[in-house]
């Protein structure tokens, strides 16, 4: 009697016992070595925004997850993993992210959503093509015959063919070589590669690092620079509100950076291999990228057209947009956050020419960035820093001519006739608005011995990437 009494007991116990808590796996590609991806990637990662965002209500109640971020060298590897199931979401840029959606349409039964973006240029700045500092290349006719390696599949192989298409240069006068982002500015280092084109940031990191000299940036393609998030359909229709989550987590880490360019670039160099004054030169008001996770039409005639340039010269399969391009997840977001997302989506896009103008910068080492009256102003400030011995982590001024914020050291200057100092990009827009006046190089006009060429002297660079995995429990 005791016996079956302990035993319905026991049943009953069972009954009522709370179950063992599910684990849902959420396995992201990113890319430490791009900065467009940043806000969804590293941010999103190192500030722990999807775990704040993930649901614990209804089905998700009790849900324990594991959160593993992978890092990638460039997209086209991320796709691979994808579609092999290895992982749910991915963030790349924009031709990359045009192959990810038409591989998976060419299957029988996968599929992919794009389902927000995280970055743009609106003239397609921040790809580039870079020699070794001394070569005696200018232009991409000079290389015509010579050899050009890019991380192929990448943002900056999309441009490889725009820029081919604008010049009415056959793709066949260059010899085209697959290398990553670190293997191309090892090439370049050591002269073992006439070029490299890559995506941001690593032809301002090489100027910078005083091992490259860029001789053509995406702007001059006019094609809208872009980035975002894909997910499999297969974990979207099962996980909307992760997917919806992941949406949130990419315009709180937006808004973080926006907030404090100069923290977020601070805390973004601790995080990457990038240094900190790279990074403020994209995220800075004024800078390369502008955050905005909308589906502008602008933004999906500029994919569209991205398909085309691959279809025509890389033989991609047919995108059909209509059923890649998925906003509901972020309208959900949006809604949910108490966020406006029509008037969000009817915003214009920040004209890198609305820049001209603007106050050029000086970060001294140990300081804030402070802004100068003009370009006189700031080489008077550099050069009073110099008189004082206080080092100089970076000068910013803008491209007269594209708006583009330019590292000071490695602009153009034309004095003006009304006395100004106006700075150019390349020697040809320099050149070209010069007149009968002289254009200088920085050292020139800086006209202080030694100093600009310390500004300009190669830097140690880091030759590592974070590690490949990092996994988050929540």
């Amino acid at each position: 009697m005791l016996r079956h009494a302990a035993l319905a007991f026991g049943l009953l116990a069972a009954t009522f016992a709370p179950a063992t808590a599910r684990t849902i796996e959420i396995r992201i590609g990113h890319q430490s070595m791009c900065t467009d991806t940043y806000p969804a990637g590293e941010v999103v990662m190192h500030k722990g925004l999807l775990a704040k965002y993930l649901p614990h209500t209804g089905k998700y109640a009790g849900m324990k997850y594991d959160i593993e971020w992978s890092d990638y060298s460039s997209g086209g590897p991320i796709t691979q993993m994808m579609m092999a199931r290895k992982l749910d979401f991915g963030v790349m840029g924009d031709y990359p992210l045009v192959v990810n959606g038409a591989r998976f349409q060419a299957t029988d039964k996968e599929r992919s959503y794009l389902i927000a973006l995280t970055n743009y240029n609106l003239d397609g700045a921040s790809n580039g093509i870079v020699v070794p500092v001394d070569s005696p290349v200018r232009s991409v006719r000079g290389l015509e015959g010579k050899t050009i390696s890019v991380p192929i599949g990448s943002a900056a192989w999309g441009m490889l063919f725009e820029m081919a298409q604008d010049q009415h240069i056959p793709m066949d006068k260059f010899h085209i070589v697959n290398q990553t982002p670190m293997v191309g500015i090892a090439s370049i280092t050591m002269h073992k590669i006439d070029a490299h084109a890559d995506f941001c940031p690593m032809s301002e990191f090489m100027e910078f690092n005083g091992t490259g000299r860029m001789i053509y940036s995406g702007a001059a393609t006019h094609v809208p620079y872009l980035h975002g998030i894909v997910v499999t359909r297969a974990f979207a229709d099962k996980y909307p509100e992760i997917a919806v989550a992941y949406v949130k987590a990419l315009i709180a880490a937006q808004a973080w950076i926006t907030a404090d360019p100069e923290r977020a670039a601070t805390k973004l160099a601790k995080w990457t291999m990038i240094p900190k004054e790279v990074l403020y030169l994209y995220f800075s008001h004024g800078g390369y990228l502008n955050p905005d996770p909308t589906f502008k039409p602008l933004w999906l005639k500029t994919l569209a057209y991205d398909h085309s340039i691959l279809a025509k010269y890389a033989h991609i399969p047919p995108l059909d947009m209509k059923a890649w391009v998925n906003p509901s997840f972020m309208e959900t977001a949006y809604k949910e956050l108490g966020l406006n997302y029509a008037k969000a989506l009817a915003t214009t896009p920040d004209n890198p020419k609305s820049n001209i103008g603007l106050p050029p910068e000086l970060w001294l080492a140990g300081q804030h960035v402070r802004r100068l009256p003009d370009n006189a102003a700031l080489l008077a400030a550099i050069r009073a820093a110099g008189a004082a011995n206080k080092k100089i982590d970076a000068a910013y001024v803008y491209d007269q001519a594209t708006g583009l914020k330019l590292f000071a050291q490695f602009a153009y200057y034309v004095k003006q006739p009304d006395g100004r100092i106006a700075a150019y990009m390349t020697t040809g827009e320099a050149t070209h608005a010069a007149g009968t006046a002289k254009v200088q190089s920085f050292a020139e006009t800086l006209g202080v011995k030694g100093l600009a060429e310390a500004m300009i002297a190669r830097r140690q660079m880091p030759m590592h990437m974070s590690p490949t995995k990092q996994i988050q429990r929540n």
